[in-house]
This record gives structure tokens, sequence and C-alpha cells, in this order.
């Protein structure tokens, strides 16, 4: 009767842990990071003294619940989302770069200068038309300022991002550090185990976010992680992890470094949210070269066309534009504080406008405004070019995570089944308990 009661028994735990495993399962349809549990069961081994080598017969136990896993269905999604997110947060950049172009519409008060200057030529005594002159050109001086400014703050906003990423970084380390201690600690099979392996899954999601991450498992689960691929410096080994850091040398040229212990390697990360930053501070730093190019050009194209005429007392004229720390800190000179200083001609009377057709033919020549207009053009292509990237790389990273939901997902028909079979496993150990109590009982009326 003892061994018909340990048989009940053992089977009400067993499948009471079963039936709580599914509940689990289906309380957790659609959870972002839950992977799917099942239950192993196996017979129960002999005790010390059994007539019965092979176990069968002793009842039933649980050896451990395991999780449902797809190792390369999790390397593939992981890859993919590096991707993309190197992708969009570059386009994130590009977008930044077009607005600080186009935002103080640089290139139409270029032209409206050189359009003043047509105007003046026309009638080069008209004070009118000088003040006009003067006005556009500190109307120019203004708008390529006010880019400068803007590709400033751009900056400034990758500096914040790097920063915030490499701590993020290295507060993921941290945590993952936390999770492969828990995992050392947990018993393997246990429901605490496969919970931490969830979050461990979790970190690995988010670092993928922000760089390409390689990782390695050990038997019991606990990750290794280096950074910019199995090639890349380490970043977690087991309860050590290293801290993130970002850094713009003198030259403004950014990077990223991760330190371990007293050893600091460069991480030259291939996606994710840190390859995006270097991308988009690459990209503003070659804009803003040409930029700063086109904005010293002008000046002295400007500022030498005035040196060679006359003003309109036909003294010597003098530099209209001056710049402050940057190329594009332009504003009209202090000196220059009337329209009559506009160097018109050379000497042939208030009529005589050749100076101002020598600078229509620098501008010509120079091109200042086909410039301005080919870097928002190419910036504007450069951008509608990672957004079609970034759609195929969608496509892709939602193909991967489809693939890792159907295998290790759950699905509500299998698990209805499963909650059945254990159901019925469960009365029916219940019912072999009653059975035994029922004979025992009858036993001891017997007289």
């Amino acid at each position: 009767m003892s061994d018909l009661l340990s048989i009940g028994a053992s089977g009400v735990r067993a499948y009471q842990t079963a039936l709580a495993t599914v509940g689990e399962n289906i309380a957790n349809v659609g959870s972002t990071g839950y992977t799917r549990r099942s239950v192993n069961l196996a017979e129960a081994v002999g005790g010390s003294g059994s007539v019965n080598q092979y176990g069968a017969g002793n009842g039933v136990v649980m050896t451990g619940i395991t999780r449902s896993s797809d190792v390369y269905s999790s390397v593939a999604l992981r890859s993919a989302t590096s991707d993309l997110s190197r992708t969009t947060k570059g386009a994130d950049w590009l977008d930044r770069i077009q607005g600080a172009l186009t935002g103080n519409a640089l290139t139409t008060r270029v032209t409206s200068f050189f359009a003043s200057a047509q105007s003046l030529a026309a009638e080069p005594n008209s004070t009118a038309l000088r003040g006009g002159m003067l006005s556009a050109a500190a109307s120019a001086g203004i708008a390529f300022t006010a880019t400068g400014k803007a590709f400033d703050q751009v900056d400034a906003d990758i500096d914040t991002a790097g920063n915030q990423a490499a701590q993020t970084l290295t507060s993921l380390g941290e945590s993952m550090t936390r999770i492969n201690e828990g995992i050392s600690r947990a018993l393997p099979g246990s429901t605490a185990a496969v919970q931490l392996m969830d979050q461990r899954d979790n970190i690995l999601s988010q670092m993928s976010e922000l760089a390409d991450v390689s990782t390695k498992m050990d038997a019991l689960g606990r990750a290794t992680v280096s950074l910019a691929g199995s090639s890349g410096p380490p970043f977690v080994q087991g309860i050590n992890s290293g801290m993130v850091s970002y850094n713009r040398d003198t030259n403004g040229k950014i990077s990223f470094s991760v330190t371990v212990g007293a050893v600091v390697n460069r991480i030259d990360a291939n996606g994710g949210a840190l390859a995006g930053i270097s991308d988009g501070a690459e990209r503003v730093a070659a804009v803003r070269q040409e930029l700063d190019a086109v904005a010293s050009g002008f000046v002295k194209a400007v500022n030498d066309n005035q040196l060679a005429g006359k003003d309109q007392s036909g003294a010597t004229g003098i530099a209209m534009l001056t710049t402050g720390t940057n190329p594009t800190d332009i504003s009209v000179s202090t000196q220059f504080t009337s329209g009559s200083q506009i160097a018109t001609g050379k000497g042939g009377g208030v009529r005589d406008a050749s100076n101002l057709a020598d600078l229509e033919a620098t501008r010509v020549s120079k091109g200042y405004e086909a410039s301005l207009t080919t870097l928002v053009t190419g910036n504007a292509t450069a951008y509608k070019q990672k957004n079609t990237i970034a759609d195929a790389q969608s496509a892709i990273r939602d193909g991967a995570a489809t693939a890792l939901s159907t295998a290790t997902g759950v699905n509500l028909d299998s698990e209805a089944v499963d909650l059945m079979r254990f159901q019925q496993a469960y009365a029916a150990s219940g019912r072999v308990i009653q059975i035994a109590r029922e004979t025992m009982q009858t036993i001891l009326d017997i007289r």
C-alpha cells in the first residue's frame, strides 16, 4: 500500500508542477522575451533493496524544466537587430544634418546677396540698392552663422547620445554579471534558472541594439560577451564586466572604448547605435568641412572684390565681411557702416559697375550656391538610401524574430493539448491515492 500511495503522491506532485508550467506558458502568450517552458518527467528509480532493477512502477519524478531554444535563430535576430539599429541611428543623424543645412535658408540668402549685387550693377549710384546689398550681405552672414551653430548643436547631441549609449551598455554589462552569478547559484532545470536565462537573452537583445555582440554560453548557461564581433574586445566574462567610454579627441573625431580591469581596448563597432553614432559623427565632420570651405571662399571672394575696386566716393574699397572663431561665424565688418562703401567699379565714375561684374564672374566660377545645393541634395540622397536599406533590414529582422518565435514561442493549441493531458494524469494520480486509501481501509475493516 505504501508503494501505491507513493506512486500516486509522486504523480500528483509532478503533474501539479507540469500544470503550473503550462499555465505560466498560457499566461505569457505574446510576452516579449518569454520562452516556452516544458517539464521533463521520468520514472522514479527504485530505492535500496528494490526487486525491480529497472525502476519501473515506482512512480514519476520531475527531472527539470526546459526552455525551448534555438541558438541559430537567436544569433540571427541579434545580428539583424544590430544592423537595423546602425542604419536607423545613422539615418536619424542624416536627418539632423539636413535640418541644419536647410533650416536657415542659407542657399537662398547667398543667392539673394548675389542678386542684390546684380541689381546694384544696373544702377551703381543708387543709395537704396547699395543699402539693399549691404543688408543682403548681413543676412547671408547670419545664415552662415546660424547654420554653423546648428552643426555645433548636432555635435553636442552626438556627444550626449554617445555618452548615454556608453553608460547604457556599461549598465547592461553589470546586469549580465548579476544574471551570470544568479545562474551559477540556481539549481539547473529549476524555474529560477530558466527565468534568469530569459533575462539573459533580454539583456543580450538590448546589447545588440547598441553594438554588434558575440556571445558564448557555458554548460550552465552563463554568457561571455565580446563587443564588435567575435574578434572584438571582451566585455562580460563571468561575474566581471567592463566599462564602456565615449571619447572625442582634439580633432573632433569620436571613438568608443571598453576598460576591463586595467586594459583599455578600442571598440570598432560594425553594428548597433554605437556604429550609427560613429557614422553620424563622420558625416557631420565631412559636411561641416565642406560648409567651412564654402564659407571661407565666400568671405574671401567678397572681400578681395571689395579691395580691388573703388567705393562711391572713389576711395579704395575695404573688406565687407569678417569671421569669428569658425569660418561660418560671418558678419559685416564694424568698419563697414554704409552702402556707399561698396566698391562697385574700378574708378570709372559713378556709373562704373565693372567690379560688380567681376564679383558675378567669381560667383559663376566658384559656384558657391551650387556647392551648397550639392551638400543639401547629396545628404538628402544619402538619407533616402539609408531609409531604403532600413526598410529591407526591418524585413530581415522581422523574419528572424518570426523564426525565433516559431521555435521558442508559446502555441496555444499545443498548450491546450498539454493542459488536458496533465489534468487527466493529475486526476489519475489522485485516483491512485484514493484507491490505495480505500484498499487499506478495507483491509483494516476485516474482522
